[in-house]
């Protein structure tokens, strides 16, 4: 089975729903808690390119040190909020998964199908009820 790797925080429903749907398709990816170890910043510039977001689309506000940091501020470089994100790895948005077909920031849950190296999957619930359907379309 092709290596497939998922930034996971287990108190996100979104991640949670994310990593349920890898398994359900037959993988068993790598699972990185990042709060407990965060990418380094290196990895975090190689995550971003990959899924080519600017810097700032992989900030959480939600729930985090955002804004009283004052990050909305456009003073901020690319750099500084990346070492943000190192001091406070709970401003990196997530899940971000990793798969042979992409790199890509998983928000809606279902946005994994589309670098999913597997065939079509079935329906499937997520955690508030809803249902995914796969329509079998992968994006490289």
């Amino acid at each position: 089975m092709a290596e497939i790797t998922i930034y996971h925080n287990p108190a996100c429903g979104t991640s949670r729903n994310t990593l349920a749907m890898l398994r359900s398709s037959g993988v068993e990816p790598e699972v990185i808690e990042y709060l407990k170890t965060p990418p380094t910043k290196a990895k975090l510039k190689e995550l971003i390119a990959a899924m080519g977001i600017p810097v700032r689309a992989l900030l959480r506000e939600k729930g985090t040190p955002y804004a009283e940091l004052h990050l909305d501020d456009p003073k901020w470089t690319d750099d500084e909020l990346l070492d943000c994100m190192l001091v406070h790895p709970i401003l990196i948005n997530r899940p971000i998964v990793v798969t042979p077909l992409g790199t890509k920031l998983c928000r809606p849950s279902e946005a994994v199908l589309e670098i999913l190296p597997a065939s079509k999957l079935s329906p499937f619930t997520k955690e508030d009820g809803e249902v995914v359907v796969d329509d079998g379309v992968r994006h490289v």
